[in-house]
């Protein structure tokens, strides 16, 4: 069974950078749909960022275009996240996510509509 691991979260004051990873037990992402995504308090859940695999397409959301960015090292199987300019706006539980990546499939519907595995979230708390 696919394990994910999110790990980087803490408490961190506005202006702040933080870099979340997410390690992949047992296979690699390779071929393969990741996202980001986040949940505050009484919030839906975000999509914050995703990336394909298969060509490196690459999408952040507008509440935190220009702040972030997402990477892959695979020799550790491991997606970070980058978040810097953090903002109290910021603060929620953060999951990654993964799905087998399709070319037939655009990937950010994929990443948007549904994806198989997920992890259980690291919290960022962004104080002001």
């Amino acid at each position: 069974e696919v394990q994910l691991v999110e790990s980087g979260g803490g408490l961190v004051q506005a202006g702040g950078s933080l870099r979340l990873a997410c390690v992949a037990s047992e296979y690699t992402f390779e071929h393969y749909v990741i996202g980001w995504f986040r949940q505050a308090p009484g919030k839906e859940r975000e999509g914050v960022s995703c990336f394909s695999d298969l060509d490196g397409s690459t999408y952040y959301a507008d509440s935190v275009k220009d702040r972030v960015i997402i990477s892959k090292d695979k020799r550790k199987n491991t997606v970070y996240l980058q978040i810097d300019k953090l903002k109290p706006e910021d603060t929620a539980v953060y999951y990654c996510a993964a799905h087998r990546a399709y070319a037939s499939e655009d990937y950010l519907d994929r990443c948007l509509a549904g994806m198989e595995y997920w992890g259980k979230g690291t919290l960022v708390t962004v104080s002001s």
